[in-house]
């Protein structure tokens, strides 16, 4: 079998399984949906390992499955570009998501939509492949839009909530209007490039490195900076950047499962992958890069005092999510982009076990997600309980636990990065390690420890003592295994991978960085020791005091002994804040829509009804039919009138037209 046809399995065999599941999963029993779908998505993993086995040991190349189109000069394929980034991708997101259809086994198993929900996550397998193997820009912006309508279809998979449908349509417009910047600086590639080819566009690049673009009258911006922030912008969509952000948290109206595989491990990330893989463009725009910098920590500090607040289980770790999303991109800005690539692979492990271990929560707590309503879970579920806070570990940043080791990079990079707005970067990301322990011990203290206030609430209610079915329990084994293997990875794979992604050239080949400019990264690799010594020297940083501080203050406010005075004006006035999101929703919802609702009944009505179908489409027929019915009063049936106007007409045309 040749290599093509290999490496063609990873992303076609969940797309057959998403087809057949879909005409036939009613039809057939359960097993042949959850069967079907995971094996594809099982062999997929198989595929994505060996593809990582060939690329660490030297192969790398491009693969053509078919010419999409020809026209004129241009020239669209659909193929693979197969190197350690691509191959790297592939395990993360193969792994995450056949852990995510064990799971669903056991999470979705009574909704009577069992067929539909795993028709749709393989689904999302086969689009984010198509995604991360892709060799040109055509092939990348179909696997985006095809992870976004996924991602419509799965947030409002329960149709019949009308927060669900509000989520899954705010999600849909607010990732095109990052598409459009996308979908712009694809336009301007093609024009200036003439192809859409990776290596073409990257070979080109060079000479064009000083071309400018006139905007407007005399005022000019680089070619590449004008590119690189509009595909920015494209990622700002995909991975949840301010202003485009506000679609992440209401995501969670879904079901808990697609929030650990779209919304935490691997579609949001795509437009980190994206970055990456484009960094011979980015490095030639400073401008671009001090863009992405500023934007990553503005939205790393604000999303992680926004998880500070939050009450609902998964949304707290939502807005983790946004903020460790604004760390992968501050890196990205420095030029740091295999450091956001090992972040975004060790963040894809734990977050995802965060995610599924609330679900494990709301499955033992009888779909409560409010964390007021919990405590001491962990007597009734020991397994979720170990596995949640390993993943918690990892998230805060705990040496020796993965999280520590990418996080730790990222904030070292940043410090010794001479970007603009580097420096403003370096303290929002080490004020963010606070904040990052504050929220998750919180979450975990709440959920966890404390008294059972989910008894005191349900006491109310009756008279008779508690029943079997009304006390927490630990979720099935579909459930907690897929929890285990997910923090296996969570606590070690930083620790066993460092070595080999961030300090040998793991990415040489599939990532660029002007070493004469950015030098950052390399002051970092030449102080590196070993894992070990890395873990033990985090106990002497100040992001290591930040997360113990963090994890104090939450311990003292949850044991009372931090009282918060609620009714001050300044509490008040921060909560408000902060309970609407820093305004951002209300700036979209009551002024942006607004005014775009009455934009588009301007062009509805006044231009589209009043000028383009009344007078260009209508108006030559109504013109024609009026000149009609008064030419008709000339065919009067008379011959003397039909001789007489032979006789004008004659007279007229020897009058003008001929020439004696």
């Amino acid at each position: 079998m040749q290599l093509i046809h290999i490496f063609s399995i990873a992303p076609f065999a969940p797309l057959l399984a998403s087809i057949l599941v879909g005409l036939f999963g009613n039809k057939f029993s359960k097993v042949f949906s959850y069967g079907l779908t995971t094996a594809s998505v099982g062999l997929a993993f198989f595929v994505a390992i060996y593809t990582l086995y060939i690329t660490s040991h030297g192969f790398s190349g491009e693969f053509t499955l078919y010419q999409w189109l020809s026209t004129g000069s241009y020239t669209f394929e659909i193929g693979f570009m197969i190197d350690n980034l691509t191959a790297l991708m592939m395990v993360v997101v193969t792994f995450v998501s056949l852990m995510v259809h064990i799971y669903t086994i056991g999470y979705m198993r009574d909704d009577p939509g069992f067929s539909r929900f795993f028709s749709y996550i393989s689904l999302f397998t086969f689009a984010m492949l198509m995604l991360v193997m892709s060799n040109n820009f055509l092939q990348l912006f179909f696997g985006w839009e095809g992870v976004g309508l996924v991602s419509y279809l799965l947030i409002g998979f329960w149709y019949q909530k009308p927060t669900a449908i509000h989520a899954n349509l705010k999600a849909f417009l607010v990732n095109r209007v990052g598409d459009i910047g996308l979908l712009l600086g694809v336009a301007l590639i093609l024009f200036w490039f003439g192809s859409l080819d990776y290596q073409t566009v990257f070979g080109r690049a060079a000479a064009l490195e000083s071309q400018e673009i006139f905007l407007v009258g005399d005022f000019s911006v680089s070619l590449f900076s004008l590119i690189c922030i509009l595909l920015f912008i494209g990622a700002m969509g995909k991975s949840a950047q301010i202003p485009l952000h506000v679609w992440l948290p209401d995501s969670m109206e879904g079901p808990t499962p697609i929030s650990a595989l779209i919304h935490a491990a691997t579609m949001v990330t795509a437009g980190i992958f994206m970055v990456a893989r484009l960094s011979p463009l980015f490095e030639l725009s400073e401008t671009a890069l001090s863009f992405i910098t500023i934007i990553g920590a503005t939205t790393a500090i604000l999303m992680g005092i926004m998880g500070v607040i939050q009450n609902d289980i998964k949304r707290v770790i939502a807005f983790s999510t946004l903020s460790q999303l604004g760390y992968m991109t501050v890196a990205l800005g420095v030029s740091a982009y295999s450091v956001a690539i090992f972040h975004l692979m060790t963040h894809a492990f734990f977050k995802a076990l965060l995610f599924l271990a609330a679900g494990s929560v709301i499955i033992g707590m009888h779909h409560d997600q409010d964390i007021r309503h919990m405590g001491n879970i962990k007597k009734y579920m020991p397994i979720t309980w170990i596995t949640f806070l390993l993943g918690s570990l990892a998230l805060i940043g705990t040496p020796f636990f993965s999280g520590f080791y990418s996080k730790e990079i990222i904030i070292e990079t940043t410090k010794y990065s001479q970007i603009f707005g580097s420096d403003y970067a370096y303290w929002m990301l080490v004020f963010g390690v606070f904040f990052t322990a504050l929220y998750s011990t919180r979450l975990y203290l709440m959920v966890f420890h404390g008294t059972e206030k989910w008894k005191t609430l349900k006491l109310k209610n009756t008279h008779h003592g508690l029943s079997s079915s009304q006390i927490p329990f630990e979720s099935s084994r579909v459930v907690t295994i897929p929890l285990i293997l997910l923090a296996i990875p969570s606590v070690i794979i930083g620790y066993v991978s460092i070595q080999t992604l961030l300090i040998g050239d793991f990415f040489s080949t599939s990532i660029t960085i002007n070493q004469a400019i950015h030098t950052n990264f390399s002051v970092i690799q030449d102080h590196f020791n070993n894992p070990f010594k890395m873990g033990l020297h985090g106990f002497l940083t100040l992001p290591f005091f930040l997360m113990l501080l963090g994890i104090l203050v939450a311990w003292l406010i949850n044991a009372k002994y931090i009282n918060i005075n609620i009714e001050s004006k300044v509490t008040r006035y921060a909560r408000e804040i902060l309970q609407h999101g820093y305004g951002f929703d209300h700036l979209n919802e009551k002024y942006l829509a607004k005014w775009l609702r009455y934009f588009g009944s301007f062009l509805w009505l006044k231009i589209d009804i009043n000028l383009i179908d009344r007078y260009l489409v209508n108006g030559p027929a109504y013109f024609i039919n009026r000149m009609a019915y008064k030419l008709k009063n000339f065919q009067t049936g008379y011959i003397y009138h039909y001789a007489f106007i032979m006789i004008i007409g004659l007279f007229l045309l020897m009058t003008f037209f001929i020439k004696l």
